[in-house]
């Protein structure tokens, strides 16, 4: 199976049980040992604030929300929202672990940059954790440029805290 077996679409409410256990799945097996609570903390706020209210949470940053889908099945998702002039911030981009390495990753990202140069967007930024691994040796070979590192101490919807270290990327686009 290729990426060409895959399709992006829009999300639709009939998507959301299957994004919302693929973000719990996989920020489950991101958590260090030692992290396990904060990382369920993060869990909990994060279905709160987003997860759980993505075409709310979507329409309020004017942003969109899209799913990568295999015979219907949600094998991945994306979201983008403003995160200056002329600039979108990827959001929630996940791989169902079971479907990683079979170019899905390159397609969301592919999709994504077009949907900022088709709207007028020059810039994409991102961040990501050091605890993602293979998040930050994609970016980086996606041509994403380190902007800042940052420890986050305090949780939110896009930080676990928790002393954790985060790295901002940006691309002109």
């Amino acid at each position: 199976m290729n990426a060409s077996s895959f399709v992006i679409s829009p999300f639709k409410a009939e998507h959301s049980d299957a994004v919302r256990d693929l973000f719990i799945r996989v920020n489950r097996l991101l958590a260090p040992p030692h992290m396990t609570d904060a990382f369920e903390h993060y869990i909990i706020e994060s279905l709160e604030q987003e997860i759980d209210r993505i075409p709310q949470y979507y329409a309020e940053k004017e942003g969109q929300f899209w799913v990568v889908l295999s015979k219907n099945h949600v094998v991945g998702m994306f979201g983008l929202e403003p995160s200056g002039p002329n600039a979108m911030e990827l959001r929630r981009m996940y791989v169902d672990p079971d479907f990683r390495r079979r170019g899905i990753a390159q397609e969301m990202m592919r999709a994504a940059e077009d949907y900022c140069r088709n709207t007028g967007q020059h810039r994409l930024d991102l961040s990501t954790s050091e605890v993602q691994s293979e998040a930050l040796a994609f970016y980086r070979q996606a041509g994403y440029e380190l902007v800042r590192e940052e420890v986050a101490d305090e949780a939110s919807n896009k930080t676990i805290g928790g002393g954790i270290r985060r790295y901002y990327f940006k691309k002109e686009l």
